[in-house]
Formats: structure tokens, sequence, C-alpha cells
């Protein structure tokens, strides 16, 4: 046999030997079921998950403190071009819904830059709660894979609605308006 009929059937005999090293492996693996299944993130209708958190001033606030009050979490970064959009109509939507009981909550996801974060939040005539997020919080709400998101939280602690990215001030508003 010449050489490049032994390459050929070599390459065969790999690819036949790794397939059967998958479906083998795919036989054993223990898959989840309707009983058993994986827990990812958070659905719409389950409570949000539970956190504390640092806020600007140093004080710590838990999400749950606030049940019986609609929030809006917002997860953002001073980084993120579509925050800076999007955070003058969070200040707007909180001067005009704070008085029926609304709590915006921003989290934001710059990593140890709380002086960074203050200024930026000042600048911008933010008076609503600003934590400083991390990782196990993004991971607790699904990733936070792209900024802005935002989880529209009813009174008894549950998630009605979720933005991913920029969206528009009536969108935010609709959202706040099935919370009140």
């Amino acid at each position: 046999m010449n050489s490049s009929r032994i390459a050929a059937v070599t390459a065969i005999a790999g690819v036949v030997f790794v397939s059967f090293l998958v479906i083998a492996h795919s036989r054993n693996v223990r898959h989840p079921t309707q009983s058993d299944p994986i827990k990812v993130g958070f659905q719409v209708g389950e409570r949000a998950p539970d956190f504390e958190l640092r806020s600007l001033n140093g004080d710590a606030l838990r999400l749950s403190s606030l049940r019986g009050q609609p929030v809006l979490l917002n997860f953002w970064g001073t980084w993120c071009a579509p925050c800076r959009v999007e955070m003058p109509w969070l200040v707007q939507l909180d001067q005009a819904y704070r008085a029926q009981g609304l709590q915006i909550v921003g989290v934001a996801m710059d990593s140890g830059a709380t002086q960074e974060v203050a200024l930026f939040a000042r600048q911008r005539g933010v008076e609503y709660h600003v934590l400083l997020g991390n990782s196990s919080i993004a991971d607790d709400y699904g990733g936070v894979r792209f900024m802005p998101q935002s989880f529209f939280i009813n009174r008894d602690g549950n998630i009605t609605k979720t933005t991913t990215g920029l969206t528009d001030k009536k969108d935010l508003e609709d959202g706040i308006k099935a919370l009140l």
C-alpha cells in the first residue's frame, strides 16, 4: 500500500473510532429529565434571586428589603454606550414614579471602580439606588451578558418582565406601569 492509502485508511479509522466514543459516551451520560431540570438563571414569574450588595456610600441593600414595592432592577456599566443612552430615561422615570412607590435599583457592573461609578451617577443626576455588582449577582440573574439589562419585579418579589440591551423609554415605562 502506498503512503496516501495508508493515510486515508488511518483517517477513516480515526473518524470511526471517535464516532464510536461519542455514541458510547452519550449512552452513559445522565440527561436531565422533567423531574430533574438543570437550573440556569431565572424564569419570568419566578421570585427574583435575593442578594445583598453595597451602595456607593458603603451601605448594604438587600433586594428582599424592598418586598412590597415595585422594583426596576437595572444592570449597567459606565463603559456601556447603550447604558449611557438609557440612564437619563431611568432618572426621568424615577422622578415620575417614585411617589407611587417605584424603587429603581441600578447595579453597576464596573470592576472595583467605586469612585468612577459615583462620579458617573452624580454627573447624570441619578438619585435612585446604585449598587456595586459582581459576577455572583450576574450569575444569579442568568449571566447578564448584554447590558443594559432590566428586571421588572412586582410587589411580591416576582420577575414579571425583562429587557436586554437598549430598548426605548416607552418600553421601560410600560413595564413600570404594569408593576404599579
